[in-house]
């Protein structure tokens, strides 16, 4: 079960000059990677003659071992997509996308000084990122009377859960989105409410 974690929720744009090139990073949230190649084409189709679009996302936790990649863009192997995705991760926001617009200003910077660039460019960047806390959430299945209804609701409030979807025929069956830390709490109320006989159950995908 995934932990809460930070989350990107502003866009960001910040530009550093190095040699006379341009570097110009874009920072938006991102939580998969439909969402960062539409970044990534928006970015081209702005910039058109730029040198370069370079880029990096995380669609998880910053400290998730899946859930990211990262592109050089015709920059030497290492140079640009790496060291930018290094440097979202030693930001410890998840859910974020990267572009560095890079415009060649005419001096060579080398495989260091490139590395240097594309992640100080987003290291820079991310002094100007805002993040929230994404909560936890696990899927149950709840099963109840419809006079047990108003009471479970109730309840449901109170640990912060929110109801996705609801089936009324002879029983009520819920399908319900609880933050993690509460799902303890929850199962204790509803055993009190029903002296054991009301049971959240694993929610099939």
């Amino acid at each position: 079960m995934t932990k809460s974690f930070p989350i990107a929720v502003n866009n960001v744009e910040d530009e550093i000059i190095i040699n006379r090139s341009r570097f110009i990073c874009y920072l938006r949230p991102c939580d998969d990677i439909v969402a960062a190649k539409a970044m990534l084409k928006e970015l081209q189709h702005l910039h058109p003659q730029a040198s370069h679009h370079c880029h990096a996302f995380l669609t998880r936790a910053a400290g998730d071992s899946q859930g990211y990649g990262f592109s050089d863009d015709g920059e030497p192997s290492g140079t640009a997509g790496k060291p930018m995705l290094l440097a979202l991760q030693g930001g410890g926001v998840g859910q974020v996308c990267a572009v560095v617009v890079r415009y060649f200003g005419g001096t060579k910077l080398g495989t260091g000084g490139l590395q240097r660039a594309y992640g100080g460019s987003v290291r820079q960047a991310l002094g100007f990122l805002q993040s929230k806390i994404k909560i936890a959430m696990v899927h149950k299945t709840l099963a109840c009377q419809y006079s047990q209804v108003d009471d479970i609701l109730h309840l449901l409030k109170q640990v912060e859960g929110h109801v996705i979807a609801q089936d009324y025929q002879q029983t009520v069956i819920f399908r319900l989105a609880i933050p993690s830390q509460n799902l303890a709490l929850m199962q204790d109320q509803l055993h009190t409410l029903s002296s054991g006989q009301l049971q959240l159950t694993t929610l099939e995908q």
